[in-house]
């Protein structure tokens, strides 16, 4: 498949965009290259290889949950723009009807 100016207004007109002249030139110079790269892809030799789920083998290492008490209450409020003795106060997002 190679793509050509024809194509490249086609994909413009749906996609809603406008390109120049020179910008066209350069996309279809930029799309015959990867069209080129999958057509290299395709002439490996991938049967009986199976298809790879993961990178690496190692699976994920989680660590247990701790509670920590990093910063008081005080100090946590204390930056707050609004704040109660206890809460972060927020503006209402919802009204009631």
């Amino acid at each position: 498949m190679k793509v050509d100016k024809q194509l490249v207004d086609k994909l413009a007109n749906l996609s809603k965009l406008n390109f120049t002249e020179s910008e066209e030139q350069e996309i279809i110079k930029d799309l015959n290259k990867m069209v080129d790269f999958v057509d290299k892809l395709k002439e490996i030799p991938v049967d009986g290889v199976e298809p790879l789920i993961y990178m690496i083998d190692e699976t994920n290492v989680m660590r247990e949950d701790e509670v920590k008490m990093e910063i008081t209450k005080e100090e946590a409020l204390k930056n707050a723009p609004l704040a109660d003795s206890d809460y972060f106060k927020v503006p209402k997002v919802l009204k009631k009807k």
